[in-house]
């Protein structure tokens, strides 16, 4: 059947026949955390969200944060009871079967996999827009897809294979430098925080909610609620955190610190990194010619955006490097540019992070039978799941060189929010069916705070836009396919393979 479930017990064992090496301790994994979390989010997506909520967006950063800190506190609980790699798939495998399980591991393909790609895009026009600053100008057909007049985004591209290349030398290495990137993007925004808080100016605060809490009908996907759901992706990747449990040392007591502590601090910054954009520069959405509300992305609100560019304004809203404009705009052009060059030499972290989990959870679906076992062998040299890894970080890179940003941050939230949502039911599952295991770390007050974390994913999986919305049942039929072709009959569950 497919519910059949695989004992928790059974899971560490098989994980201790075929291991990774444990080399991460509490710093590496916090720093790992911070690492993936900030990037794209905060660097690229703060005009989105100044668009569908303006200065209400700060309000937006916290019920995101909100609804990530009761689901990292049921991630912290299961993941210190089952310190494999796998996340929320094995997880689920645990509790509720194979089957969702499958549909679990599947949708985090899709949150790592279209997240890597996306950041990878985001990367590429802070590297264009830096070469252009220094007078070297690359041919469109270069740089962007054919959605935008190009052929293919070759800086994209080749981001996403050249990490690739780190992630499969090895995962010490890879997080010595993930702790240098970490730290420029830490002092990028501490600057950002100390040079605009100073300059605030209170009406530039109101109206705080120009669009209202909640968008409904043509209005869907705006409000706070709505710029909540996209800001998500500036959250994106905290369970990375978790994934590299089976890499870390005393996983029982180092992966809550990593999960929490990591969120913590990203909350706080992203609190004080929108006080300071809104307050500095202003953060009111963009209205068309009648007055009319723009969505995000759309080319309608790109063809406003150009008209006021002409006239010799740029609103934040408009900006595709949204944190270096507000600094040029209050007068500080040098470190406006040097905020671009740390976004340009950071953001390649995030998609090392997005890789690594990706991998990951290839590897163990391997080890667990539902993927072909070559996927999980195991380099001799380099001790890494090479290749696996070889063959995500190629289809990232290919939907990178084709594929626009804008929609790519709402699809990952989808894949995301649905295995948040699976890990908070299955912690709830896993008290009833089994009280007495030992949890190192056990979730305060679960039968609120779990309930929380379904409602809050639930809640903005639906303030999402319709066509991200619609992506996730998609893949899930094309996911079911691919279980009952292959996993189904070959899974080490099915023939009885411990």
């Amino acid at each position: 059947m497919s519910w059949r479930i695989k004992p928790l017990d059974a899971i560490i064992a098989s994980a201790e026949k075929k291991a990774l090496t444990r080399s991460l301790g509490a710093i590496q994994l916090t720093l790992l955390g911070v690492g993936a979390i900030i990037g794209t989010g905060i660097f690229v997506l703060t005009s989105e969200a100044a668009q569908k909520a303006g200065p209400g967006m700060m309000w937006s950063f916290v019920i995101a944060a909100a609804v990530c800190a009761v689901a990292a506190l049921c991630y912290s609980e299961i993941s210190s009871m089952v310190p494999v790699s796998g996340s929320a798939y094995t997880y689920t495998y645990a509790v509720m079967g194979e089957l969702l399980a499958w549909l679990v591991g599947w949708a985090l393909i899709l949150e790592y996999a279209v997240a890597a790609s996306a950041v990878s895009v985001g990367w590429s026009g802070y590297f264009i827009g830096l070469l252009k600053s220094w007078g070297v100008e690359l041919p469109l057909a270069l740089t962007a897809g054919p959605y935008a007049g190009g052929i293919v985004n070759f800086p994209a591209a080749a981001i996403a294979l050249i990490i690739t290349g780190l992630l499969l030398i090895g995962t010490t290495e890879s997080a010595r430098v993930n702790a240098v990137l970490v730290a420029i993007k830490v002092t990028a925004l501490t600057v950002f925080i100390v040079l605009t808080l100073p300059v605030l100016k209170g009406e530039n605060f109101t109206p705080f909610m120009p669009n209202g809490i909640m968008g409904m009908g043509d209005h869907a996907g705006l409000g706070i609620v709505g710029a909540a759901a996209s800001i998500f992706f500036a959250y994106v990747g905290f369970d990375a955190v978790s994934t590299a449990a089976e890499e870390t040392k005393d996983p029982q007591k180092n992966v809550p610190i990593g999960l929490i502590g990591s969120l913590l601090i990203c909350t706080v910054f992203y609190i004080l990194v929108a006080a300071g954009a809104i307050g500095a520069l202003g953060a009111q959405p963009v209205t068309g010619p009648g007055g009319e509300i723009l969505h995000a992305g759309s080319s309608a609100m790109a063809a406003q955006c150009q008209t006021l560019v002409a006239a010799g304004t740029e609103p934040l809203v408009c900006s595709k490097e949204a944190l270096a404009h507000v600094l040029r705009s209050v007068g500080y052009t040098r470190i406006g540019d040097l905020i671009g060059v740390a976004a340009f030499l950071a953001l390649p972290s995030v998609i090392l992070i997005m890789l690594f989990g990706q991998t990951r959870i290839f590897f163990v679906m391997a080890r667990d039978g539902l993927l072909p076992n070559f996927l999980s062998a195991i380099h001799p040299k380099w001790k890494t799941p090479h290749i696996v890894t070889m063959i995500t970080g190629v289809a990232v890179a290919f939907f990178a060189a084709f594929l626009p940003v804008g929609k790519l941050a709402d699809i990952s939230n989808s894949g995301t929010l649905f295995a948040f949502f699976m890990v908070a039911l299955a912690v709830m599952i896993l008290r009833k069916r089994d009280p007495h295991r030992h949890r190192p770390f056990k979730t305060p007050m679960i039968w609120l705070i779990g309930p929380l974390a379904m409602a809050g994913t639930l809640g903005l999986y639906l303030n999402l836009p319709t066509d991200a919305k619609l992506v996730l049942p998609l893949w899930a039929i094309i996911g079911l396919v691919v279980y009952f072709a292959y996993g189904y009959r070959k899974s080490h569950l099915a023939r009885g393979i411990e």
